[in-house]
């Protein structure tokens, strides 16, 4: 397969633009972000990381606006046989510090990215490789331990690290020491942890010259002070505006908004391993003989209390959509056919009375307050909606940051809550890898279950999902997939709530290609005129 290559087609377009007036090739761009990076590690792949990192370290394959792999820094692929993938790199690349890209340096990135310590990675999308063999300087061959059909969409996720800056690298090398070397069209220049990051242009890429000599990522996690900063010219484009303040973008003499459905979506998980769980308790404050979130019927009762479409249309405003499953519509395997579980508090109460709950019970839920626009709002209607059919809650609004070491600070490993709201927008854009991370048994040495901190297990769903993955029919594959997601969501494995719509304000005299990710990647920004 060959594939013209996606950042040169956009690179095409802004040439056009210059040569018909718009404003001179060494120009800085300022972005104002609301998540802050918080590892410079490529390894990561938290999504705030991989908005910052994927611009200085490429993908053998880049991902389009929808998330589909195009040619990046592998100009060809083919499967040799049902396990064995052979890659064929571009030539003429260089790493930012002058040595070639060579094929030593990807077999030593995805051995990284199975190894690593590094919170939050890949291991997932890379667990079936068992060998990547270097025939000759640019031929990559990638063996796995079973048919990987869609491989090519995991490649096309994490950044090519150079073998030779990055063997046995401390954090601190990527801070802008020795490993923050890669190929992208952005080279590292600062990082002020909390404060921003900022880029230079590659003057040596391979692609199209990048339009912005310097690119100015600054970090605002408050809402009304990045849409101001916007308005009043001292940023240029912003991610993430929320859904209160579209308007004063909207109609603002110097700014727009661009918009895109996300793949990220909004759930709740459960912890339902504990046979006693202590954040679950009677009106007396103590734990209950039996943690209630064991039986089915009141994780039914739970999803039956939550209005959707209400959260959907008042607190997030209309910019996000009832979710009922792992993808958003127009995505990898969406079921359309699969609705939202109907917002019904009779059958909630119903439900509780009939699993021995007539009055309820008292709990903790825990959610971001600066991760996802609205996130803190939407947490305390979650709170009310619950309480109305007897589960007092007590909400609680922390940092992503302090969320994430929650999700496992129990002294059993489980989470401190009873319950948390996260996003989860699968990096590879397939629902395969969504239900792998997400309801899959948690099993760390086979990279399965990476995100399903609840004790959900299901053999069955386990098979499903295995078998979808190695399935090289795309009819039987969507079969698969479609009774592995139905089989989560019947067991509410997660309860899924919205999927988030990404908003974009920028300058009037800038557009920009919207991503079903999120992400803001500086060459996508160029001059509409």
């Amino acid at each position: 397969m060959r594939a013209t290559s996606f950042r040169a087609a956009l690179g095409a377009v802004t040439v056009l633009a210059m040569a018909q007036g718009s404003p001179g090739f060494a120009q800085a761009l300022r972005v104002g972000l609301r998540a802050a990076l918080d590892v410079a590690d490529p390894a990561s792949s938290y999504s705030p990381n991989r908005n910052i990192t994927l611009q200085i370290y490429e993908p053998l394959l880049l991902q389009d606006a929808t998330l589909k792999p195009v040619a990046g820094l592998a100009a060809a692929w083919r499967m040799r046989d049902p396990t064995t993938w052979e890659l064929t790199l571009r030539e003429g690349v260089t790493f930012h510090d002058g040595t070639p890209l060579t094929a030593e340096d990807v077999a030593h990135t995805i051995f990284r990215n199975q190894t690593t310590d590094t919170p939050l990675t890949y291991k997932s999308d890379l667990r079936e490789i068992v060998a990547v063999e270097a025939e000759g300087p640019r031929t990559v061959i990638i063996r796995t331990r079973t048919p990987q059909p869609q491989l090519t969409f995991s490649l096309a996720t994490f950044g090519i690290v150079s073998a030779r800056a990055t063997k046995d690298a401390r954090p601190d090398d990527f801070r802008g020491g020795k490993a923050a070397v890669g190929t992208g069209p952005y080279r590292w220049h600062r990082w002020t942890p909390g404060q921003g990051v900022a880029l230079t242009r590659n003057p040596d890429y391979w692609g199209t010259k990048p339009h912005w000599q310097t690119v100015d990522f600054r970090f605002v996690p408050n809402d009304s002070a990045r849409v101001a900063s916007l308005l009043a010219g001292d940023l240029d484009v912003i991610d993430a505006v929320p859904p209160g303040l579209t308007d004063r973008v909207e109609k603002a003499g110097n700014t727009r908004l661009m918009s895109t459905t996300a793949i990220m979506m909004i759930y709740l998980q459960l912890e339902m391993g504990r046979e006693q769980s202590p954040f679950v308790t009677g009106e007396d404050g103590q734990p209950l003989p039996r943690n209630p979130f064991r039986d089915l019927r009141v994780r039914q009762a739970f999803s039956h209390a939550i209005n959707r479409a209400a959260i959907a249309e008042r607190a997030m405003e209309g910019a996000a959509e009832p979710a009922s499953q792992f993808m958003a519509p127009g995505l990898d395997n969406h079921d359309a056919e699969l609705k939202p579980v109907a917002h019904d508090p009779a059958r909630s109460r119903a439900l509780l009375a009939e699993a021995g709950y007539p009055k309820g019970f008292h709990m903790t839920l825990a959610c971001s307050n600066d991760r996802y626009p609205g996130d803190a709002k939407v947490c305390q209607t979650l709170g009310q909606m619950l309480g109305t059919v007897g589960i007092q809650t007590r909400v609680e609004t922390v940092p992503i940051s302090i969320l994430f070491r929650r999700r496992s600070a129990a002294p059993d490993g489980g989470p401190d809550v009873a319950s948390f709201m996260a996003g989860y927008g699968s990096p590879n854009g397939l629902a395969t890898s969504a239900l792998s991370s997400l309801a899959q048994t948690m099993d760390r040495d086979r990279g399965r279950g990476g995100n399903n901190y609840t004790g959900y297990s299901n053999p069955e769903l386990d098979r499903m999902v295995s078998e979808a993955e190695a399935e090289p029919d795309d009819a039987r594959r969507t079969g698969l997939v479609r009774q592995a997601t139905r089989q989560a969501i019947s067991d509410s494995a997660i309860v899924p709530v919205y999927f988030t719509k990404a908003i974009w304000g920028l300058r009037r005299d800038l557009t920009m290609t919207p991503r079903a990710d999120s992400f803001t990647f500086a060459d996508t920004v160029r001059p509409s005129k």
